[in-house]
């Protein structure tokens, strides 16, 4: 059985094209794998489930009720109480900033050898 490096070692042989594949597949096999634990362990957690909530709820096909002394149904009321004059209507500010000149320097072309 050959150790990672002696694969490496024979991958670096191997033609340009050939080396692309293997490392885009060793990446893509990672990549399914973390995203499957993730996927499990969301599942399995429950990160998923709507709490508290049923299909009939979601289609509005059964009117909520709310008693007399519950008033976390009534907390949409409160925005629209608000009177009119406290509110300030929407504007944009524009500020002038004096403009400073970036220089670009040139980004040099880096090879990493696989």
């Amino acid at each position: 059985m050959k150790t990672i490096f002696e694969h490496v070692e024979h991958v670096k042989g191997k033609p340009h094209h050939i080396r692309k594949r293997v490392a885009f597949s060793t990446a893509a096999f990672g990549a399914g794998i973390i995203a499957l634990v993730w996927l499990v362990g969301s599942l399995g957690g429950g990160a998923f489930v709507i709490g508290g909530s049923t299909f009939a709820d979601s289609t509005g096909k059964e009117s909520p009720t709310t008693t007399a002394n519950d008033t976390t149904g009534q907390l949409a009321g409160v925005g629209a109480a608000i009177p009119d004059s406290t509110v300030t209507p929407a504007h944009i500010e524009i500020v002038d900033a004096p403009s400073t000149a970036v220089t670009k320097k040139k980004a040099e072309q880096t090879t990493i050898p696989f």
